[in-house]
């Protein structure tokens, strides 16, 4: 009997009530602007990445589901609301929100759609003036901040 394959990557919602894991890699990775994925995900747009059903399960808890349109299901976590996937109803396949990942710098997007509502600023907020976490707050506010987000591993 061999032991079951290390997950290729892990994930979950922010407060770790439901995770996953996926066993192959995603076959696409993509971004969307179309305006039903920005009130989805609360975000000037969504990222995915794409992966067939039989290279993934959730690994703790279920998440609660919403259909969107005739055609989608998108999964959230009925304890967090964290978004965490878009399922085309009857798909062999499922997309999940890539800032679910333990590891989101592994899932970079290489493809966009719904370009027709993207947000005229997208492409410039790289030159937008930025500070770190540890820059806006200040070292004393930041040892005062604890944190309820699980931990980004199991």
């Amino acid at each position: 009997m061999s032991e079951p394959a290390q997950p290729v990557l892990t994930g979950g919602c922010q407060c770790g009530a439901v995770r996953f894991a996926l066993s192959a890699a995603p076959s696409k990775i993509s971004i969307c602007h179309c305006r039903m994925c920005q009130k989805a995900s609360g975000a000037p747009f969504a990222s995915f990445a794409e992966i067939r059903n039989e290279h993934f399960t959730w690994t703790r808890g279920k998440p609660a589901a919403y259909q969107s349109s005739s055609i989608a299901m998108r999964d959230f976590c009925s304890a967090c609301g964290a978004p965490l996937s878009f399922r085309r109803i009857g798909s062999s396949k499922i997309e999940i929100m890539t800032g679910a990942f333990d590891r989101p710098d592994r899932v970079v997007p290489t493809l966009q759609f719904g370009t027709e509502s993207r947000l005229g600023w997208v492409g410039t907020i790289v030159n937008l003036p930025s500070k770190t976490t540890l820059q806006s707050y200040g070292p004393e506010n930041m040892s005062q901040i604890t944190s309820y987000q699980h931990p980004d591993h199991d």
